[in-house]
């Protein structure tokens, strides 16, 4: 896997943040601000976030737009997650959709500022093409889906896209059943701190008898998953725990203290590494995408904004 470093959505509301305190804090939110249409891109932007942060989301909305017509694709991105989520406008997948893959198809120069929201735009896509989009012309399209879960996975890292790929993986849904290659995503995902990744990988490695190792994974999983995670994680290993012996038992909750100790006391995550939408995008399935915790910078956080998925290459084998 390519190892790209990328500036995270979190990341970017701070620097955001930063960088609007240090534009002076006198500014009213409204037109007398000096900010018009004709504005450039990123003071339009900046308008339209501390509008949104006023409550007054309609101007914010605005700004965005006349933002965005200007290709400032942090507007782009507020303005797609404003229509997935009918917060300031009309709730509309479909419009959300069409601003999501603006900001995919537009490509991503390596070192961009912008590699967050492509990353996320892609991710928010995948999980579109996974589901389809009522009343729309976006169908149901799992190859296009994995195809995106991929990019998202092996060009930048994505512990999420790593493990819904795996999971496709393992249905055979976009392409061919392929459990050797899922249990490779899931084991990088899970290496980056995926709680769900661990605990579907230390089941597949307790079914092919690695008994003590598997439930070692399981009970890490279920020690430092979300809350949304724990009733399917614990299901998995209390089923898994009846059928082990006293002596798979002991050698998987060592394994599992050995776990947590070396992440240092850190939870495992079952969210991805960069934030995604401030909602799950689908969360049909119980797995959808969600925003990390507020980041408070300022008067930013990362709740604030919206967020975006990634566009596909042809699928590789894991080294």
């Amino acid at each position: 896997m390519v190892n790209v470093e990328y500036l995270s959505v979190k990341a970017m509301m701070l620097g955001l943040g930063l960088a609007f305190s240090c534009c002076g804090a006198a500014q009213a939110f409204d037109i007398n601000a000096g900010v018009t249409k004709e504005s450039g891109p990123f003071d339009l932007f900046k308008f339209g976030f501390k509008a949104y942060k006023s409550g007054q989301k309609q101007d914010a909305v605005e700004a965005y737009r006349y933002a965005a017509e200007k290709g400032h694709t942090g507007s782009r991105w507020a303005l797609a997650n404003m229509y997935a989520y009918g917060d300031g406008v009309a709730q509309s997948d479909f419009e959300a959709f069409k601003i999501y893959n603006e900001i995919a198809g537009q490509g991503i120069e390596p070192g961009s500022e912008d590699t967050g929201f492509f990353v996320n735009a892609l991710m928010a896509l995948a999980e579109y093409y996974r589901h389809g989009i009522a009343n729309s012309p976006i169908k149901v399209d799992l190859g296009q889906a994995r195809q995106l879960y991929f990019q998202a996975a092996s060009t930048f890292g994505v512990p999420e896209a790593q493990y819904q790929l795996a999971r496709m993986m393992l249905k055979g849904e976009g392409g061919s059943r392929n459990v050797e290659q899922a249990k490779k995503w899931l084991n990088r995902a899970r290496k980056n701190g995926h709680a769900g990744a661990m605990g579907i990988f230390g089941s597949l490695l307790f079914q092919e008898g690695q008994t003590a190792r598997g439930l070692g994974y399981m009970t890490a999983a279920l020690d430092h998953c979300s809350p949304k995670d724990r009733p399917w994680i614990q299901d998995l290993q209390e089923q898994a725990f009846s059928m082990a012996s006293e002596d798979d038992r002991r050698s998987a909750i060592q394994m599992a203290q050995q776990i947590a100790s070396a992440m240092g006391g850190a939870s495992l995550s079952s969210e991805s590494a960069v934030a995604v939408p401030a909602e799950p995008v689908a969360g049909r399935d119980g797995s959808g995408l969600s925003m990390g915790s507020e980041v408070s910078s300022g008067d930013i956080g990362a709740s604030d904004v919206p967020s975006p998925p990634e566009a596909g290459t042809l699928e590789g084998p894991v080294q």
